[in-house]
């Protein structure tokens, strides 16, 4: 049985979706211009005023926002409201600059609430749920987004964070557990403990997972719906954007709806800037119909996929993006071959004896980059033969070659001995030795 948090908008007509997402996008650009300097300029630069959006098809009249945009404005020129209505503060890490800082007005966060609960209940969560939120909580949205949601839902929530693994599991068994939301790496990190512990996942309550803030492949959720015995759903969110809560997959695991009546997403070509055609592959663009801190246009996530029109079988109108197959700055360039991790994981999860637990060293000291993907062996196939070994090696040397294109080096580790993360897990490591 479909379960809804909001039959109401979830189920509309498209029809009566695009009414509502033009009268918002119109507010949303006129909040934009008065209030918030940048986008004065940029509408200004582009010769477009709020008075040009008459419907949802006048999108691609506005300008992108990007990240770096959000790093000049640091930290609160990007809002358009004052300080006195702002209620919350968060911020990415800002490894690769100064943090992202995102605030919420009261009225967002109740708009957070709703979007996380609808997540929740695309997976079937109902308000006789345990949901265990094993995200960061923090100025990371994460944790945050999964336990506004949960309460909205009427679920009771365990607001646990990451690590401490085994208490994770031990208060999964005394509280009943029957969500659990993390990383799909810290999931099976969940299971590779209880195995050591002795615990027999099948005594646990556990019924589905939310798994996101990383990439993660299909083989993966497999992987993970194995060893936990749990339906494993992919969950969507940018902080720039709300955080958790702009898209999730339903129980047909067959793409994640975004909450278009509160995020339009569109997907460019990220060379031209320019829509693709239905259906094609290209970077995710949302704009936020309805957020009052920050009316965000047009960002630019950098993330791949593609949308889904079909109408899906759980009645929800919303239409689906795929699964993402990564970003157009993690891209690595491997002697004249493009790849992204996720293909490498996809490669790697379809072989029998390979742990889902990998670290893709690049080595950019020569004028050509180098490659070695180091993989964890299953414990029964490390204690075998070094002739068994060198065989996977060579095995998964030769569907590197055949599926990717790719001439990597292939070295196994031992079990449990690349690092672990209750975070967003470090797949690829880059090394630029000097000459």
């Amino acid at each position: 049985m479909t379960v809804y948090f909001d039959p109401q908008n979830e189920c509309q007509s498209r029809e009566a979706l695009r009414i509502l997402q033009s009268r918002r996008l119109q507010d949303a650009v006129e909040r934009a211009y008065r209030h918030v300097p940048l986008y004065r300029r940029k509408f200004d630069q582009a010769g477009v005023k709020p008075g040009d959006i008459r419907s949802i098809e006048d999108i691609a009249k506005l300008p992108f926002t990007v990240k770096d945009d959000f790093r000049e404005q640091y930290p609160f020129g990007m809002f358009a409201v004052p300080m006195d209505r702002i209620i919350r503060l968060h911020a990415s890490s800002g490894t690769t600059g100064k943090p992202t800082v995102v605030g919420y007005t009261r009225e967002d966060i109740d708009l957070w609430s709703v979007c996380c609960a609808r997540m929740l209940a695309c997976g079937g969560g109902t308000a006789q749920d345990v949901l265990q939120v094993a995200y960061g909580y923090g100025l990371f949205t994460g944790g945050l987004g999964l336990h506004y949601g949960g309460e909205k839902l009427g679920a009771a929530v365990i607001p646990m964070s990451g690590g401490n693994t085994k208490k994770q599991l031990m208060l999964m068994q005394d509280f009943g557990t029957t969500l659990l939301a993390c990383t799909p790496s810290y999931a099976l990190q969940v299971a590779e403990v209880a195995a050591e512990e002795g615990i027999d996942i099948r005594s646990l309550k556990l019924k589905a997972g939310f798994f996101g803030a990383e990439p993660w492949t299909e083989e993966m959720r497999r992987q993970i719906e194995a060893r936990l015995h749990i339906k494993a759903l992919d969950i969507y969110g940018l902080s720039e954007v709300i955080g958790p809560g702009v898209a999730g997959e339903c129980l047909e695991q067959s793409g994640l709806h975004v909450f278009e009546d509160h995020f339009y997403p569109e997907v460019i070509n990220p060379a031209t800037g320019q829509p693709v055609p239905p259906g094609q592959p290209g970077e995710l663009v949302f704009t936020c119909l309805t957020k009052e801190a920050i009316p965000l246009i047009r960002y630019r996530t950098r993330d791949i996929s593609r949308l889904q029109e079909a109408a899906c079988p759980c009645g929800r109108v919303f239409r689906r993006i795929e699964r993402l197959s990564g970003r157009t700055d993690d891209m690595l360039i491997i002697r004249g071959v493009n790849v992204f991790p996720s293909q490498i994981e996809s490669v790697l999860m379809k072989l029998e004896g390979v742990e889902p637990n990998y670290l893709i060293v690049v080595d950019r000291t020569g004028v050509l980059a180098d490659i070695e993907v180091k993989v964890e062996v299953s414990p029964h196939l490390f204690s075998d033969e070094v002739k068994q070994l060198e065989a996977l090696r060579r095995r998964i040397g030769e569907e590197m070659r055949s599926v990717l294109s790719l001439n990597a080096k292939i070295t196994l580790v031992e079990p449990k001995s690349l690092e672990r993360a209750a975070g967003k897990v470090q797949r690829v490591q880059f090394v630029d030795r000097k000459s």
